[in-house]
């Protein structure tokens, strides 16, 4: 099992973006890396679209 993220990625992330289907796939792609989400996702209007933030760590080789 890899300990480390791959590409020298760190071992936290926030992922923000604008709610549609190109934030999901980045979300979906770092848990298909092994990243797993933290916590629930935060939600806000910027006055013309809705933006999105989510949390992902990659988990120590004990829980994988």
């Amino acid at each position: 099992m890899i300990d480390q993220p791959p590409n020298g990625l760190p071992r936290y992330r926030v992922l923000t973006g604008p709610d549609d289907e190109a934030f999901c796939r980045r979300v979906s792609e770092a848990i298909d890396l092994g990243f797993r989400l933290h916590g629930t996702p935060a939600i806000t209007f910027n006055g013309e679209r809705v933006i999105v933030a989510q949390a992902l760590v990659w988990p120590p080789s004990a829980e994988k």
